[in-house]
């Protein structure tokens, strides 16, 4: 199937521009219609969105989260942190910071940040620690980023005990959760009981009124 300039490149992500530059550079070889419009083979792209490999303008990006709005010293320390040690490596970078708890699987940062993986532009991932990706499911984030052949790099460096209270506030929001769950479930056969109750009482009342012997 045979792709336009815009469709092949919402595809692969990139700007017409890219494209175009991709072709000056004999990376991609497109068709010409008899109009000369450039036209793609759709079995090529998939090739490039298959093979990372394949793109040369990927970029690192330092990936910083803290979960609440009481922590932003600190998301600002880690921030510093990430970019200092890329740039110590000679790397080009981006730092992408979130706001938001470990267990949040919806973070805009973290969307953001799989969204430019899948879309095989970021070479590498730096992070201090795992757990800044995701509290539980980091490992899910690596596989993704093994598959688009995105190193990850972690620095390992001591968070101060921001990191012990996050991950109380982590534990908190579990206990929170369950909490209302069961509080709601509780309440509504608590709701369910009381109606049966009046129920039952308006049946008393009104046999009581039905039989005349009754004082």
């Amino acid at each position: 199937m045979l792709l336009s300039l815009e469709e092949a490149a919402q595809l692969l992500g990139v700007s017409k521009s890219t494209m175009r530059r991709w072709e000056e550079e004999g990376r991609l070889k497109p068709e010409r219609t008899p109009g000369g419009h450039r036209r793609y083979r759709s079995e090529e792209l998939t090739q490039m969105v298959m093979h990372p490999r394949l793109k040369t303008d990927r970029v690192t990006i330092a990936y910083a989260r803290v979960s609440s709005h009481d922590q932003k010293a600190a998301l600002e320390r880690q921030a510093i942190l990430l970019s200092e040690f890329c740039t110590k490596n000679g790397w080009t970078h981006e730092v992408i910071c979130d706001l938001g708890s470990g267990l949040n699987y919806h973070k805009k940062g973290l969307k953001a940040l799989l969204q430019r993986i899948m879309r095989n532009d970021v070479e590498r991932l730096v992070i201090t620690h795992k757990d800044r990706l995701l509290r539980l499911g980091a490992e899910l984030v690596f596989a993704i980023c093994e598959e688009f052949q995105t190193e990850v790099v972690i620095v390992n460096q001591s968070e101060d005990s921001s990191d012990e209270d996050e991950l109380t506030q982590d534990v908190l929001e579990i206990i929170t959760v369950f909490s209302a769950r069961l509080y709601s479930s509780r309440s509504h056969k608590n709701k369910k009981l009381i109606e049966r109750m009046k129920e039952v009482t308006l049946d008393d009342e009104d046999k009581a009124t039905a039989d005349p012997t009754t004082e």
